[in-house]
C-alpha cells in the first residue's frame, strides 16, 4: 500500500467487524488463519477503494485470499418496510452489477449511481458496497468474474458472492 501512496496503521483495540468475521466463521470455522481487515472509507468513494485493491494485487497474486465482503444491496430502510419477496430494483441493480463484473468493466460500477437502475436506492450510503471495490482492484485484469451465490434476503438484501479467476 505505502508503494501506491496509501497510508496504514493498526489498530489494535478494535477486533473485525461483522463483515469480516460473519463470512470467515463458516469458511473457517478454527479460525486458524491470520486475518488483516481494511477499513472501508466512504468518503473516498469507490475509485479509491479499487485503487487500494490494486495496492494489494501483488499479495494476491502470491496466494493471500483477498475477500470483499459486504452487500450487492443494502436498503433498510426497505427491509423493514418489505414483505420479504425479491424487490424488483434489487433485481435489476443485481443484474446490472453481474452483467459490468462479467464484461470486466470496472469504470460503470464505480459510477453505479449515475450508471445504473437504482443505484442509489440499492445502496442509500456506500459502505456496504464498497469491499466489493477492493476484490475487483485486487483481482488481475484478465480475471473472470463467477457469481457463485445468488439471493436475496429479506426482498433487498442481494447476498451475492464473486470470485475472480
Amino acid at each position: 500500500m505505502k508503494d501506491a501512496g496509501f497510508t496504514a496503521g493498526i489498530d489494535g483495540c478494535r477486533g473485525l467487524d461483522h463483515g469480516a468475521w460473519s463470512p470467515l466463521l463458516y469458511m473457517y470455522p478454527k479460525a486458524d488463519i491470520p486475518v488483516v481487515q481494511i477499513s472501508v472509507q466512504p468518503a473516498s468513494g469507490p475509485r479509491h477503494h479499487v485503487e487500494v485493491g490494486r495496492s494489494l494485487k501483488k499479495l494476491s497474486e502470491e496466494g493471500v485470499l483477498i475477500i470483499g465482503s459486504g452487500h450487492m444491496t443494502h436498503n433498510l430502510r426497505d427491509w423493514s418496510r418489505g414483505a420479504g419477496k425479491p424487490e424488483p430494483y434489487a433485481r435489476e441493480f443485481q443484474q446490472w452489477v453481474k452483467e459490468r463484473l462479467e464484461a470486466r468493466d470496472v469504470d460503470s460500477p464505480v459510477d453505479y449511481r449515475a450508471r445504473s437502475p437504482h443505484g442509489a436506492r440499492a445502496h442509500p450510503t456506500d459502505e456496504h458496497f464498497l469491499p466489493l471495490f477492493f476484490a475487483l482492484g485486487a483481482a488481475a485484469e484478465t480475471a473472470r468474474a463467477e457469481r457463485v451465490y445468488d439471493a436475496i434476503d429479506s426482498g433487498v438484501l442481494a447476498m451475492d458472492a464473486y470470485v475472480f479467476n
